[in-house]
Parts: C-alpha cells; structure tokens; sequence
C-alpha cells in the first residue's frame, strides 16, 4: 500500500512567507528592505577594501625608497583608493536617495487599512 501525505497546496505568497525567517525584512525596497541591506552591506564592503588599498598605498610610498617607478605605483595606488572612495560614497548617497524616495509595501498596507477603517466607520454611522 502507498501512502499519500495530506498536504494543502500553498500559494507562491504563502510558500515565500513560510520560509521567511523571524526578523527577516519583509519589503524588498523601502528604508528596511532586502535591496537597502544588500546595497548597503556591498558599499561598506567596498569602502572597506578602497580604505585597506589606500594604506597599502601609502606603505608602498613610504618603502619606494626613492625609485621613480615605485613612487609613481604607490601615488596611482593612492590615487585610484580616493577615486574608489569618493564612487563608493557617491554611490551610496544615491541609492539611499532613490530607496527613500520608492514607496514601500508598508505604506501601501496602512493606508488600505486606513481606507477600510473609514469605510468601517462610515458603515457604523
């Protein structure tokens, strides 16, 4: 004999939700959504390695001992860590700009509740 297990089929939202860990973003944009934590998380990444490059500059610089090629490597080093420094802030002022300026799911579910809320209200009436 085979035995059938009794599963209800679940929707794609109801699957996606029942997978969802407890303090897991539930937004994908938004000021606490998955594409705000992700950017973030890779720019801070990136102002970390741009900062790591630009001691290793410096070092160079300073272990040059004068030959012209190794200064002129340490400067570009230098050079190419500020440049990587100012796309990186650059770059995350613009993203937090545009994630802010996005609406979210979260304002979208309060003003139905507060449309259905009215209209409770005005039924009550």
């Amino acid at each position: 004999m085979t035995a059938v297990a009794n599963v209800s089929a679940l929707t794609l939202q109801e699957g996606a939700e029942a997978a969802r860990c407890d303090g897991c973003p539930t937004d994908l944009f938004g000021n606490t959504g998955v594409f705000k934590q992700v950017t973030n998380t890779i720019l801070y990444i990136v102002g970390i390695i741009a900062v790591i490059m630009l001691i290793i500059g410096g070092i160079k610089y300073v272990v040059s001992g004068g030959d012209s090629k190794k200064v002129t490597d340490a400067k570009n080093t230098v050079l190419y860590a500020i440049i990587g420094l100012v796309v990186c802030f650059l770059s995350f002022a613009i993203i937090n700009f545009v994630i802010s300026a996005l609406p979210s799911s979260d304002t979208n579910k309060n003003d139905d509740k507060k449309e259905t809320s009215l209209i409770l209200e005005t039924a009550n009436c």
